[in-house]
C-alpha cells in the first residue's frame, strides 16, 4: 500500500501532473471556453471552437478535449459524469496500461488486464480530474503538432502563477482513424515511464493479484471518491 501511495504523490510528478492532466482528460464538442493559440495556428485568440471534423488532426482532438473538460469544471453531477466519460474517450487506457506494465502485461490474464485498466482509469480520474478547476483556459497555449504515420505529438505549454510555465507534450496513436492519447510528457517527464518504474518496483516483490489489491485498497480509501472537477 505504501508503494502505491508513493506512486501518486511523488513530489515532482505531483507538482507537474496535477495542473496538467486535468486539462488533458476529455473529448467532446460543444461551446467550451476559448484557449490561447500560438501564432500561425490560424485560430484567433478568444475565438469559440467549433465541433471537430469527422477526421480531426491530433492537435484538434487535444484542443477540444481540453475545452470540453474545462467547461465541466465546477458544474453539477451531470457535468462530472460528462468529464469522466470524456476522459475515457480521449485516453487509450489499454495502450497506456500495456506500456506501463511492459512484460508483466503479457504475463497477466485477460481478466487481470481488464481489472487493472478499470482501477488505473479510476486512479487518474480521482487524482487529476479533481484538480481540474485550478487551471484557467487562458493559461494554455498550443504550439503545434508532429505526425509520423500512426503516431503524433502535440506540443503545448501551460502558464500558472504558482508553477510558472510547463511544457506539455501529448503523445497520440491512431486507432482506425481515431486519435487517442497514450502518454503525456511534462518538462521531459513521461507519465507512462514514471508509472512503469513504480509498478515494476512493486511487481518485483508482489504478484499481479497483490498489485490489483493495492489499487483496490487505494480506491476504497481515497476521500475524493465520488467527487469530480
Amino acid at each position: 500500500m505504501g508503494q502505491i501511495l508513493h506512486l501518486v504523490s511523488m513530489g515532482r510528478l505531483r507538482r507537474l501532473w496535477v495542473p496538467v492532466m486535468m486539462v488533458a482528460a476529455g473529448l467532446a464538442c460543444g461551446s467550451p471556453p476559448a484557449l490561447a493559440q500560438s501564432a500561425g495556428q490560424g485560430v484567433e485568440k478568444d475565438t469559440e471552437l467549433d465541433c471537430p471534423a469527422a477526421h480531426p488532426h491530433p492537435i484538434d482532438v487535444v484542443k477540444f478535449s481540453l475545452t470540453r473538460v474545462l467547461a465541466a469544471a465546477g458544474g453539477g453531477q451531470q457535468k462530472k459524469i460528462e468529464a469522466r466519460r470524456a476522459a475515457q474517450e480521449l485516453f487509450d487506457f489499454d495502450e497506456m496500461s500495456s506500456r506501463m506494465l511492459a512484460d508483466y502485461w503479457q504475463e497477466s490474464s485477460s481478466s487481470e488486464q481488464r481489472e487493472f485498466v478499470r482501477l488505473f482509469t479510476e486512479l487518474l480520474e480521482r487524482s487529476y480530474l479533481y484538480s481540474l478547476r485550478s487551471v484557467p483556459a487562458a493559461a494554455v497555449t498550443f504550439l503545434g503538432e508532429t505526425v509520423n504515420g500512426s503516431y503524433a505529438q502535440v506540443q503545448s505549454r501551460i502558464a500558472t502563477s504558482r508553477f510558472g510555465e510547463t511544457s506539455v507534450e501529448y503523445r497520440l496513436v491512431d486507432h482506425d482513424g481515431r486519435w487517442a492519447v497514450y502518454d503525456v510528457v511534462l518538462d521531459g517527464v513521461s507519465l507512462v515511464s514514471s508509472y512503469r518504474s513504480q509498478f515494476t518496483s512493486i511487481l518485483r516483490t508482489s504478484s499481479f493479484a497483490q498489485l490489483l489489491e493495492k489499487l483496490r485498497s487505494r480506491e476504497q480509501s481515497d476521500p475524493r471518491n465520488g467527487q469530480g472537477p
